[in-house]
């Protein structure tokens, strides 16, 4: 198997609804997202998929959420938008471009997203 990562930056606001202290009040992060995607079989370059194109799948997503607040957009109008929620967004999101542009290949394994330097959620399936 073979796995290639590509990690990005956005900053959002966002506040947690049934949540008891500082976070049920509107406040933002910087956020970081990591992408690692994983598959058996190289391209003919040699390339599980080229860096450039991973940042060119995840930057539509990184652009409909950065500088936004997250509680104000779908899917977080009514889904919390927590670290774990964002996370399994990313995987979705890029699992959709993914399928479509490598018939299967290439597939995502798993979507990391920093809160904080120290604080970390990741999904996989």
């Amino acid at each position: 198997m073979y796995e290639v990562t590509v990690e990005a930056g956005f900053s959002s606001g966002h506040y947690l609804r049934n949540y008891r202290g500082k976070c049920e009040n509107p406040h933002g992060h910087n956020y970081k997202v990591r992408v690692t995607l994983i598959g058996r079989e190289l391209d003919a370059t040699g390339l599980l998929l080229d860096f450039k194109l991973l940042k060119t799948v995840m930057r539509p997503v990184i652009d409909r959420i950065d500088h936004q607040m997250l509680n104000d957009i779908e899917p977080w109008i009514e889904l919390n938008p927590s670290a774990e929620n964002i996370a399994c967004y990313f995987y979705q999101q890029t699992s959709a471009q993914l399928l479509e542009m490598t018939g299967g290949r290439v597939r995502v394994k798993d979507c990391t997203i920093w809160e904080t330097d120290t604080t970390t959620a990741t999904y996989y399936e």
